[in-house]
């Protein structure tokens, strides 16, 4: 009968809430048949694999019903592995306060702490750890591991060498992977010798243990230490698993080791582990970092099964590589496959956006936050999503936008002001900017280095010039922040601007800092500004010293000399051009439609509607002409 109930549970034709009959109940103090018990443990081991609640919650209601949880340890730990596997910890700890004959056993103590520690709540983990104890349960080699995660998280080093010491009152000081924990915490807490001495007393190193050395020196940056144990490990003859190599292509992705990356990579290869999606993400990152995506991208495309890792891994890889255009199609092709973004997707995205200035891709993303409840928390993940998203709005020129989110986030950072701050600066609004920044100081956030750069263009972009003197002389004497060279090309820009030529020329034969081509370029723009053909070549001479293979500086200074009506030194700046092989960059220019961005550079044939774009254009040309228009060529 009760099989019979319990496949219509599962199938849902049977309502969980079925009242069972006077003698169904009386057969509940008896031990449930074993046959029974032992399917509803497999299929909660099943859910609790497949993550599967709905089916979980199922099982719970049927067991309920036909009496099973009573003097039934095994299912207890079972419901309890489950809800935990399934994020449900609050269910967790219902199931194993339920009321019950017996006392819990480790094994349920075990999975409560096993299920705190998955789901990032090491403290309550701890709790139950302390719990158990005082209740006279005795840990075993499954506890101890966890539990030393658990003061790992919380950086609780008094308590892990508590912790060690029990294992040395029961005789399991030597397990190994109560071990390789112990090893692993001390490398992160920095407690080298005491790693050390751990690894070195282990009579049996296995993979597990090697592992813990090698990732636990990479964690704390120690990657030559880390690399000589992997070489150490490879000498004693233990072969590397997925694990190890994962640890290793860690450390040659921080260390842009592309030809070591390369190595493990045919190493991956000839041992069959480059079926492992993990191994595979982390050759991604490596090629990646090493700003290889073309590589990166061959090995994405062959996976057969791609995780949220995966598809985060390739897009940040290429937006990190300034690949804009590729990094919103794979987000597209993301969204395509089924893969839903996380904040890690979204903060890679977003910059994408700003950079193209594809705010329709940008107000897509933020509507999918919105339906996702994303960056509605105070933790600094969100609001470091929510700063990219404000930061795509104010560099696509909606500061509406970006005030909207600005003003509805709980917790701001110093990026979020600035960000408020060097948007309306770079779309002129200078009293918003400066107003803004006003209201920053009346926070306990201290303006930074950053925060003047924005004060500092605002004045310049909307001709604050008193103003403007007035920051960067308060900027070390009431602030203590020592100017750099971005802030002293914002006051010789300004001063540019506004014709103080003489005094601009002053500043960047005067400045404690060395000037770079940036500085030299903003003074010889403000030259062709005003005319100034002498003092522009001067500027000019330091920009062809400094980047001689740039095009900016010689372009200048023909349109200088041009303008000027003196067309002999127009024709020398160009043979010095081909002289030097220095080429012009084409101009670029792009727009942003449903379909997604197009591009065009200057004279563009390959865009597949080409011809019509030219024949709009042709038409448009013609009519302003009718109107009197002349192009000044």
């Amino acid at each position: 009968m009760n099989r019979t109930i319990f496949s219509k549970v599962l199938k849902g034709k049977l309502s969980l809430s079925t009242s069972f009959s006077s003698s169904s109940r009386s057969k509940r103090r008896y031990p449930p048949p074993a046959k029974n018990l032992g399917t509803c443990i497999g299929l909660l081991q099943a859910c609790a694999n497949n993550k599967d609640l709905i089916k979980g919650r199922q099982i719970h209601s049927f067991v309920i019903t036909c009496g099973f949880l009573l003097n039934s340890p095994p299912l207890i730990t079972s419901l309890i592995n489950m809800y935990s596997k399934c994020g449900q910890m609050d269910d967790a700890i219902w199931v194993f306060n339920c009321p019950c004959d017996d006392d819990r056993n480790v094994f349920a103590y075990n999975a409560m702490i096993a299920g705190f520690i998955v789901n990032g709540r090491a403290a309550e983990g701890l709790v139950f750890y302390n719990r158990m104890r005082e209740m006279g349960v005795v840990a075993d080699k499954f506890t101890f591991p966890c539990v030393i995660r658990a003061c790992s998280d919380l950086t609780e080093v008094l308590e892990v060498r508590k912790i060690h010491g029990v294992l040395f009152k029961l005789g399991l000081e030597l397990d190994v992977f109560a071990g390789s924990a112990l090893v692993n915490t001390y490398l992160k807490f920095s407690l080298i010798e005491d790693a050390q001495e751990m690894f070195e007393e282990l009579p049996e190193r296995d993979v597990v243990l090697w592992n813990a050395m090698v990732n636990g020196y990479a964690q704390i940056g120690s990657f030559d230490k880390a690399l000589e144990v992997f070489r150490s490990m490879s000498e004693e003859g233990v072969i590397p698993n997925n694990f190890t190599v994962t640890g290793v292509l860690s450390i040659f992705a921080v260390m842009e080791d592309f030809n070591n990356g390369r190595v493990v990579h045919g190493f991956v290869i000839k041992t069959g582990y480059d079926s492992g999606t993990a191994v595979l993400n982390a050759l991604i990152d490596v090629y990646g970092k090493c700003k290889c995506p073309g590589y990166a991208l061959k090995i994405f495309e062959m996976m057969d099964d791609k995780d949220i890792f995966s598809w985060n891994s390739i897009i940040s890889v290429h937006e990190q590589c300034g690949d804009h255009e590729e990094t919103l199609r794979l987000f597209d092709k993301m969204l395509g496959a089924g893969v839903m973004p996380d904040l890690i997707t979204i903060t890679a995205a977003l910059p994408a956006c700003s950079n193209l200035v594809a705010m329709m891709h940008g107000k897509e993303i933020h509507g999918f936050m919105i339906r996702s409840f994303l960056g509605k928390d105070g933790h600094c993940e969100y609001v470091l999503v929510n700063n990219a998203l404000m930061d795509m709005y104010a560099k696509c020129g909606s500061m509406r936008n970006a005030c909207m989110i600005f003003d509805k986030m709980r917790n701001k950072d110093v990026a979020s002001w600035n960000i408020m701050i060097m948007g309306y600066g770079i779309h002129g609004y200078g009293k918003e900017a400066l107003d803004m920044f006003a209201r920053m100081c009346e926070t306990q956030l201290k303006p930074d280095e950053v925060t003047f750069v924005g004060v500092l263009s605002a004045c310049n972009h909307a001709g604050l010039l008193r103003q403007g003197r007035d920051f960067f002389t308060q900027m070390k004497t009431n602030y203590g922040i020592t100017p750099t060279i971005e802030h002293y090309t914002c006051v010789i820009d300004m001063l540019g601007r506004a014709g103080k030529l003489k005094e601009a020329y002053e500043l960047v034969r005067t400045m404690p800092i060395e000037a770079n081509p940036i500085v030299w370029r903003a003074l010889l723009a403000a030259c062709r500004l005003h005319g100034d053909a002498d003092l522009a070549e001067i500027a000019a001479q330091q920009v062809f010293e400094l980047e001689p293979g740039a095009c900016g500086g010689y372009v200048l200074m023909s349109n200088i000399y041009g303008v000027a009506g003196r067309y002999e030194e127009v024709s020398e700046v160009r043979d010095s051009m081909r002289q030097q092989n220095v080429k012009k960059t084409p101009g670029c220019s792009w727009i942003e439609l449903k379909d997604g961005v197009h591009t065009f550079i200057t004279a563009d044939r390959v865009h597949p509607d080409a011809s019509l774009i030219y024949a709009e254009l042709n038409s448009l040309t013609v009519r302003l002409r009718e109107h009197g228009y002349v192009p000044n060529t």
